[in-house]
């Protein structure tokens, strides 16, 4: 019987306001029928990242209209994305995206955050 290893990552919570948060928006422009192989490679490559030191939390999506996959990422820092890169095991699964597709990479920083009224009332 094996053992699961306790994560030393504190769990995801949400807070009423902006904190000052990375995140990774990659949106993938799948090719024509090739929108659930590209969420296979990014949820590969989106799993790899989950074990490295400043990961926090990712969603993937897929669009109903069958064309992209979205990955918005949560990271402790911008410097995160040049630690995952430099790791060739996770350049040749995130290399795999472009036989399937394109993609716009860009990291945000929060600077706000708005609730409904009803939420941002309690």
């Amino acid at each position: 019987m094996s053992v699961s290893p306790v994560s030393t990552q504190p769990p995801v919570t949400f807070v009423a306001g902006a904190a000052p948060t990375v995140f990774v928006v990659n949106v993938i422009h799948a090719q024509p029928g090739r929108q659930d192989d590209a969420f296979d490679i990014i949820q590969d490559v989106v799993r790899l990242a989950a074990g490295k030191p400043g990961f926090l939390w990712s969603n993937l999506a897929k669009s109903t209209d069958g064309l992209t996959v979205v990955n918005i990422e949560a990271i402790a820092d911008e410097g995160n994305v040049g630690e995952f890169f430099s790791d060739p095991v996770f350049v040749d699964k995130w290399g795999r995206l472009a036989e399937v597709s394109t993609n716009e990479f860009h990291i945000y920083r929060v600077t706000d955050l708005i609730l409904p009224q009803a939420v941002a009332e309690k």
